[in-house]
């Protein structure tokens, strides 16, 4: 037996590729609205754009953001295996910009008061990365 057998029987987890790019120009200082414009696929850059604006009040803007950067993470979950449901680690940083936007999809959500959306999202995160959940949360 491999020790990286998944004794429980499910999917095994999934790990997005690195997109070094958009994460230096984040870290560099470079704007959310550029970097989206420049890795329009890195949902990295959405979730950034939606907690900022978030944090200013414009919570359907962060809504919107957010659903573009769960939606382009989604696409990547399936470019790389992922067939709809099992673990995205959050210690694999790699998936944070995904996990991030799906914390501020389920946030924007639940602040414009579409509770269902908020709650498929926030088992969703809990689902896919439990440590996310507690660290985002």
């Amino acid at each position: 037996m491999s020790i990286h057998e998944n004794l429980l029987g499910g999917p095994p987890p999934t790990h997005l590729p690195a997109e070094p790019e958009p994460l230096e120009l984040l870290a560099g200082g470079t704007s959310p609205t550029e970097v989206a414009a420049a890795h329009p696929a890195s949902s990295l850059a959405w979730a950034q754009l939606a907690d900022d604006a978030f944090a200013a009040g414009r919570v359907v803007e962060s809504y919107a953001y957010a659903r573009t950067g769960y939606h382009r993470g989604l696409d990547a979950l399936r470019r790389n295996g992922w067939k709809g449901h099992g673990p995205v680690p959050w210690e694999h940083e790699p998936n944070r910009g995904f996990l991030r936007a799906l914390h501020a999809l389920a946030r924007a959500a639940d602040a414009i008061g579409e509770k269902p959306e908020a709650e498929r999202c926030s088992q969703f995160l809990k689902d896919s990365s439990p440590t996310a959940a507690e660290t985002l949360g």
